[in-house]
């Protein structure tokens, strides 16, 4: 393949900065102070009102462009399908919260209601998901045991153990709305920047191996008790496997043929989703025959089946939190909330771009937490969305939320009118269609390998998230990750890959000495380039780094000159007759080190004007004379990815910088930020030694400038012969 390559000549003066702010006048623009902006944020008139109005409610300008003949039809059939499947997993979900089947239902209807108005997204399904329903699922079994006394709270006299479940869930679950809309309210969505996805896809992962292991005890029809906190993954196998001869083999048998035909059927999904209208829903299917066959041939006595039970009919009153929930589950909400929002507004953002319209991150806090809030007061847990319910609301024509409603209307009907219907299902069947549906999360196993080919820092915030998660809980887990993955950003920052730069003969271009075969490296002159930012962590790096490339230590080499200078000094004094710059080597044989100089007076500039000759330190010196030889005349700098500097980075670059002009090295920092720039002037950073005029604005101005003020000094190829 020919790559095309048009040639291009630029005609202009070397510039230093100093030089290009004479000839081009700069625009001093007028910072704005806090209070500034205090006033700017706290100043409404008409349109910042109306622009807040259509913020709160992003249901006002979806509307306003609604088409009814082209999108109604498609938003039907979708709520349709979608309701569907927002049932089966509302009533699966809820095994993973320890709750009864019927509140999955609950959380299907009453946050949908509230994000129809108050959500960005137009598209995602809101409902249970089933890492937050595990983790809720956590805190209920911390508090409710199933073998074993409650918690000590005064809430659960008079009320049985479920009642005491769904008071603890639901109480959870509205305090998980109060951080999400104390966040949205803050406007503090950019925090789920720090949420990378390799840490969510490690946590996800994580999570599915939890979910797998607490469905297993329904898939084999056995009786183990919850169990939450560190290694709360191992005690559950363990006790599985104690159990394990007691399976019931009507139970495994039912989850196995249930789990294959689910597979099979998405499978199928999946491969024909481009010529089938809408997906087969296959859950809804199954879960159909299995209540028909299972009330048929009496499951539940004929072969000590558990099945789903008394369902709830109709929606209960209004409950109010409680307090003492709320103290003991506070540290194990916050997580839960960031996760929620996090996984909501990562799908979000997906289908916004793809149907090419803007999410607010603060707005689906605030949608969230109010939807979260409403629904507790009526005992639905935790609810998100999930990638798969989202998956085909979207695929099977849905538009916007009013896709979203129908599907509540749904779970409406069959909470008020068809619960009972559901009261033969097999709590083995529910389980099986938990473990099927995840398959997306655990396939994601694959990119550990993908992660330690590409990027090795990477796959550790994997493995870390991951297997912390498994191991102490899932809110563990998730601060062990964000830990790690800030480890890695430090990690990154503090240890840059530092670089030798060289010419490309025939070039402007500069690139890494190490890659390439054909260079150009004027003798005396080095180019060093630092990829980070420089502050209190990385600078004495930045020095080790730069000394090492330059071959020699600066202050190192000036002591030992200052040293040498001074004995040569006391020997001058000495004699009377002239001294010429051979007779100094006859001195210098009969000098002896005994004598002894201040540090400080070491780290000096090198004063030779009161010498009656010129000394010139790179010349050969006598042997006894132990001052390193320095080749180098100029030092440049290339700041290009130097983004801030901070007080420390300041005056360990200002002493590094000192040290090498006081050897005779000409240094020059180039291409560096404006930002930079206006910094080191604010912090006095310039003196007698150190001024503006050691700055380029490129780094090929600079070399053009040094190779023209040593030009008698280089040999060979000249890099001003380039065209720039």
């Amino acid at each position: 393949m020919v790559t095309l390559r048009k040639p291009y000549v630029v005609a202009r003066p070397v510039y230093s900065e100093d030089s290009f702010a004479e000839d081009h006048e700069k625009i001093y623009r007028l910072r704005k102070t806090i209070l500034d902006h205090m006033k700017e944020y706290l100043t409404c008139d008409s349109k910042r009102a109306k622009n807040a109005v259509l913020s709160l409610l992003p249901i006002i300008g979806w509307m306003r462009i609604y088409r009814v003949r082209e999108w109604l039809l498609g938003d039907v059939v979708s709520g349709i399908s979608t309701g569907l499947v927002a049932i089966m997993q509302g009533l699966a979900f809820s095994l993973l919260a320890s709750l009864p089947p019927s509140y999955g239902l609950y959380t299907a209807f009453f946050p949908v209601l509230t994000y129809f108005f108050l959500g960005s997204s137009r598209h995602i399904s809101v409902g249970s998901f089933p890492v937050l329903s595990l983790m809720v699922g956590a805190v209920v079994t911390r508090l409710v045991p199933e073998n074993g006394p409650p918690a000590n709270i005064t809430g659960f006299e008079g009320l049985t153990p479920d009642q005491q479940r769904v008071l603890v869930a639901s109480s959870v679950t509205f305090l998980m709305g109060i951080f999400q809309l104390a966040m949205g309210v803050l406007q503090v969505g950019f925090m789920v920047v720090y949420l990378s996805d390799t840490l969510v896809s490690g946590f996800t992962t994580a999570a599915a191996v939890h979910i797998l292991v607490s469905q297993l005890k329904f898939v084999l029809g056995l009786t183990v008790p919850g169990i939450s906190g560190p290694l709360s993954l191992i005690y559950t196998l363990e006790k599985i496997f104690v159990q394990i001869t007691s399976t019931n083999i009507c139970d495994l048998v039912m989850s196995i043929v249930i789990m294959v035909v689910v597979f099979i059927v998405k499978e199928l999904n999946d491969r024909y989703k481009a010529k089938l209208p809408v997906p087969i829903p296959i859950e809804v299917i199954t879960t159909i025959i299995a209540c028909g066959v299972s009330y048929g041939f009496n499951f539940e006595k004929t072969y000590d089946v558990d099945v789903v039970g008394k369902m709830v009919s109709g929606y209960e009153s209004p409950i109010a939190p409680n307090m003492e929930v709320f103290q003991e589950s506070a540290v194990e909400a916050f997580p839960i909330a960031i996760v929620g929002f996090a996984v909501a507004f990562s799908v979000a953002k997906v289908y916004s771009i793809k149907h090419d319209y803007t999410i607010d991150g603060n707005q689906e806090l605030i949608a969230f937490g109010v939807s979260n809030i409403f629904g507790a007061s009526f005992r639905s847990f935790a609810a998100s969305t999930a990638l798969s319910r989202t998956a085909v609301q979207e695929s099977s024509g849905g538009k916007t939320q009013i896709a979203g409603l129908i599907s509540a209307m749904m779970a409406m009907i069959v909470t008020v009118a068809l619960g009972f219907l559901l009261e033969p299902l097999p709590r083995s069947v529910l389980g099986a269609l938990v473990i099927v549906n995840l398959k997306g999360m655990l396939m994601q196993f694959r990119e550990i390998l993908y992660l330690w080919r590409r990027d090795k820092p990477e796959c550790v915030v994997w493995l870390g998230t991951c297997l912390g998660a498994i191991l102490l809980g899932l809110d563990l887990g998730l601060a062990l990750g964000l830990g790690v993955e800030l480890l890695t950003v430090v990690f990154r920052t503090q240890f840059p890959r530092c670089s030798v730069l060289v010419n490309i003969p025939g070039t402007d271009l500069y690139r890494d000495h190490k890659d390439y075969l054909h260079i150009l490296e004027p003798k005396g002159v080095k180019i060093f380039r630092i990829p980070s930012p420089i502050f209190f962590a990385n600078i004495e790096f930045f020095r080790d780094k730069l000394v090492e490339a330059v071959g020699f230590n600066p202050l190192r080499v000036l002591r030992k000159r200052n040293k040498a200078l001074r004995k040569i000094k006391k020997l001058l004094q000495k004699k009377d007759d002239a001294i010429t710059e051979r007779g100094v080597r006859d001195l210098l044989h009969q000098m002896t080190d005994e004598f002894c100089m201040n540090v400080e007076e070491l780290d000096l500039p090198s004063d030779s004007k009161d010498l009656p000759f010129e000394l010139d330190w790179s010349a050969e010196l006598p042997a006894n004379i132990n001052v390193p030889r320095v080749d180098l005349h100029s030092l440049v700098l290339d700041f290009s990815a130097v983004s801030f500097l901070d007080s420390s980075a300041l005056k360990g670059l200002k002493t590094t910088l000192t040290d090498f002009l006081r050897v005779d090295v000409d240094v020059y920092i180039v291409s560096c930020d404006a930002c930079v720039l206006e910094k080191l002037r604010s912090c006095t950073f310039f003196d007698d030694e150190i001024g503006t005029s050691m700055f380029y604005p490129t780094l090929h101005d600079a070399m053009l400038h040094v190779l023209e003020k040593h030009k008698d000094k280089s040999r060979g190829r000249v890099l001003a012969d380039t065209k720039l």
